[in-house]
């Protein structure tokens, strides 16, 4: 079995001085304790897991081994800086975890000829991705850890709902317009709510407050995957998720630079999550069907999530395409 040769490294720039991020580092670990892990980390980790169920072996962040076996496939997980650190010669099979639009890279591929494939979270921003870089853009997802995320977490229901609020952008409107409406109607019909917000909690407030709801509604403009709501299902909690399906809205890009769209916060999905609605006047109309399914638990989201995105799924889903590329060459 062919080993899988992987890197990832958090970016972490000097600021100051040569290698001032390692002392930056361990200043904050005194002060803040054991970091949180980040979203692209995530992927890593997730994956190696994954791996590990399957046993298939790799190799992780062996650099020497890369560069004396340079015609050898990589796969670099992580942001782009390790391309422009390592300067590896071997050729690349290259994300998921890569940056949020080809424009910040428009000369990726002159400048890295020997990327072979290029992986995006999910299908959306894979489209956003080809007419930069063509049809070597593949979508490939991170497995979920239903060893930890799963129905036995449940416990007796102190909430109707859990609101998870990922507004990231102009919350203030969100505010007027979609959160504030939705608790008051949920209050006007009855029905109770916690809320978690987005980079506000611990992980094991997010895992209390899904194991004491019937329910979620998840609050995002747009996710590339969308780890968090994924989990939440894995646990067989259905979902009512708001799903605008227009443009992506990051500041950054939008509107002078880049206006793309149809985007999607729950990228992966089907009916047996739960229901999508576009503005609260779409969520009014939905909230009794969606209360009438729940009741007669017409809803299934761990059998989704089993079926599509476990760690072994995806782990698999990773190594078919490494060594697709890999017989390639």
């Amino acid at each position: 079995m062919q080993t899988l040769n992987l890197f990832y490294e958090d970016p972490d720039p000097d600021r100051w001085f040569k290698y001032d991020h390692i002392l930056r580092k361990t200043v904050r670990r005194i002060v803040r304790g054991k970091p949180k892990i980040g979203g692209q980390m995530m992927v890593a980790l997730e994956l190696m897991k994954g791996l590990d169920k399957l046993g298939i072996p790799y190799r992780f962040n062996d650099y020497n081994y890369a560069k004396k076996n340079s015609n050898e496939l990589i796969g670099v997980i992580g942001k782009p800086h390790l391309l422009k650190t390592k300067n590896f010669k071997n050729p690349i099979l290259f994300g998921a975890s890569v940056f949020s639009h080809p424009l910040d890279a428009p000369n990726l591929l002159q400048d890295y000829p020997n990327i072979k494939r290029i992986l995006v979270p999910g299908d959306w921003m894979r489209d956003m991705f080809i007419p930069y870089y063509g049809e070597i853009v593949q979508s490939w997802p991170v497995g979920i850890n239903t060893y930890k995320w799963n129905q036995s977490i449940k416990k007796t229901p102190q909430f109707d709902f859990l609101i998870y609020d990922k507004i990231r952008w102009n919350h203030d409107i969100y505010e007027k317009t979609i959160i504030t409406p939705i608790k008051q109607k949920l209050t006007a019909m009855g029905l109770t709510y916690t809320t978690i917000v987005y980079g506000e909690y611990k992980p094991e407030e997010l895992v209390e407050k899904v194991a004491s709801s019937r329910a979620a509604i998840f609050l995002c403009e747009h996710e590339t995957q969308g780890l968090a709501y994924q989990q939440i299902l894995a646990s067989n909690t259905p979902i009512m998720a708001f799903d605008q399906q227009e443009y992506w809205l990051d500041p950054q890009y939008y509107p002078d630079t880049i206006k793309y769209g149809p985007v999607s916060s729950v990228p992966y999905w089907d009916e047996r999550c739960g229901l999508k609605f576009k503005d609260f006047v779409d969520f009014s109309s939905k909230i009794s069907d969606f209360m009438n399914k729940l009741e007669h638990q017409k809803f299934n989201p761990e059998k989704y999530i089993s079926e599509n995105l476990t760690l072994e799924k995806c782990a698999q889903d990773y190594a078919n395409i490494y060594h697709q590329v890999a017989k390639s060459l």
